[in-house]
């Protein structure tokens, strides 16, 4: 029988990790693109490996841990191929002495993209006009046929400015705009130099932002940071952008201020309870919804395996994962 660690694949992911993982461990993978486990499907595969490579849609709680911990082998470590890891029991990992990583930097401006792709494609009414042209209805130009809102020069109020936020503002300013920012902590003023920001307090950047883009972590204090309070403060011709995580916005919230016209547009690439999507949303033409494509280029999703792959060789080899969430766990190794 081999001595190599077994590792567990849960979804199927870019061909570049498997060379990575293959050089030092026995894998086990799910081949089925596009097919998640579910919960207790992947309960029951995963005790007694030694390794496991995971993503987002994966959840990944203290039940499952323990389980995993008391199996034979026992779980080690935990890659997971994203940048946000609220999927995953991180304090109950560390207490049973399994390290968590994750796969920060590389999607940073990936995302930035789609985010500010959203924000033209929501002010430009690009998607609605293409239904209008395809459905046969477009019958020559009209000086009203589709206006939307200006971009050049408007005001962006970023909520969150870590790398990705950072980077939403270097493209905002190619296009002359103010970019307002909040975030739980000030920025140096060199940074804010830099990326042209100015730091403001929660509620001026409501109130002052024509658009509105989430960059913020998903935690139990960002939890529905936007709901009906918020919503009230923005402007009527408010655009709000979300490629952070769904629930940061309360969306049904989100719903009625969109049919009450609080605000005027959103550009959705993450939903509350994804995968399912708020009915009134999918209703609604002025509406701009993406399936959580954030990181969605071939280079990057590759970026992204690899370097979860390297995370579980580097703690095999003895060595700290470059992305490890808890380094405390090597401590108990």
């Amino acid at each position: 029988m081999s001595d190599k660690p077994k590792i567990l694949v849960t979804q199927k992911v870019p061909d570049a990790a498997y060379p990575i993982l293959e050089s030092f461990g026995i894998v086990e993978a799910n081949e089925e693109e596009g097919v998640i486990w579910s919960y207790d499907e992947l309960l029951h595969r995963a005790p007694g490996h030694d390794y496991l490579f995971c993503l987002l849609t994966d959840t990944i709680d203290a039940r499952f841990l323990e389980t995993c911990a008391a199996a034979n082998p026992r779980l080690k470590m935990i890659a997971n191929m994203a940048v946000g890891f609220n999927n995953i029991d991180v304090a109950t990992a560390t207490r049973l002495g399994i390290a968590v990583s994750n796969t920060p930097g590389v999607l940073t401006d990936t995302t930035a993209d789609l985010a500010f792709g959203l924000l033209l494609a929501t002010a430009r009414r690009i998607p609605e006009s293409e239904r209008f042209l395809r459905a046969g209805r477009f019958t020559g130009w009209g000086p009203l046929l589709f206006c939307g809102a200006e971009v050049y020069g408007a005001t962006l109020g970023i909520i969150g400015a870590g790398r990705i936020g950072q980077a939403m503002a270097r493209r905002a300013s190619g296009f002359n705009m103010r970019v307002l920012y909040h975030n739980r902590s000030r920025l140096s003023a060199e940074e804010e130099q830099r990326y042209n920001l100015t730091f403001v307090s929660f509620e001026e950047l409501l109130k002052e932002s024509d658009f509105i883009s989430l960059h913020c972590p998903y935690t139990q204090e960002t939890h529905h940071l936007i709901g009906e309070r918020e919503f009230a403060l923005m402007k009527p011709e408010a655009i709000l952008i979300n490629t952070a995580r769904g629930a940061i916005i309360d969306e049904k919230a989100l719903v009625r201020a969109l049919q009450t016209g609080q605000i005027a547009s959103a550009g959705l690439d993450v939903f509350e309870n994804e995968p399912a999507i708020e009915p009134e949303l999918l209703q609604m033409e002025h509406v701009v919804l993406a399936p959580h494509i954030g990181s969605a280029s071939l280079k990057t999703r590759s970026l992204m395996a690899t370097t979860a792959a390297n995370n579980l060789l580097a703690f095999q080899k003895g060595e700290v994962p470059p992305n490890i969430l808890n380094p405390d766990v090597l401590d108990q190794q």
